[in-house]
């Protein structure tokens, strides 16, 4: 199985998955799971229970404003990169942050490259499964490549622009990097 790394508090680390993806013909096991889309929305209510939660996987075509009123009671939304150059799924995990407020889990698995650490972590992704088979040292260095950044995002890093003004209402003190 391939590793978890978890982003929490600034720090990567892996983890033990406690969630075992069961596809849509399989019956649910004991524990925690994580299903489909189709499944959850067929399903839900009758597999989440008093023993068990239940994330869910969501595909590049389907949409996370499905799960909109489900969220408070899903700890784990996976998003499916099918192909890495494919990024329906950063906008779904910006739509999770930033519109919908989810504060669960959001998980990139699939086709999931360390050179992607930054942009996903920007995105909302706190969880990832690497399949180039990276560390957790490897995608924290990967996710910190740049210090700067030149746009807002849900990961609330101030961009550049932020930078330089406050650099100029102190007068232009600094720690001598350009900006």
């Amino acid at each position: 199985m391939p590793p978890l790394i978890r982003l929490a508090h600034d720090a990567f680390a892996q983890v033990d998955d406690r969630f075992t993806f069961v596809s849509d013909d399989e019956p649910a096991p004991v524990g925690d799971i994580i299903v489909t889309l189709a499944r959850y929305l067929r399903e839900g209510d009758g597999l989440v229970g008093d023993t068990r939660q239940v994330g869910v996987r969501v595909e590049t075509d389907q949409s996370v404003e499905d799960l909109a009123y489900d969220l408070s009671r899903i700890p784990v939304v996976e998003l499916s990169f099918a192909k890495f150059r494919d990024g329906r799924p950063y906008t779904s995990a910006r739509l999770l942050r930033e519109r919908l407020g989810y504060r669960g889990e959001v998980r990139a698995v699939g086709d999931v490259l360390r050179e992607q650490a930054q942009f996903m972590v920007r995105c909302g992704f706190d969880a990832f499964v690497p399949a180039d088979g990276s560390s957790a040292d490897q995608w924290a260095t990967a996710a910190r490549r740049f210090r700067h950044v030149y746009q807002r995002a849900a990961d609330a890093h101030p961009p550049a622009f932020d930078e330089r003004a406050t650099l100029a209402a102190e007068g232009g003190a600094g720690d001598g990097h350009a900006l």
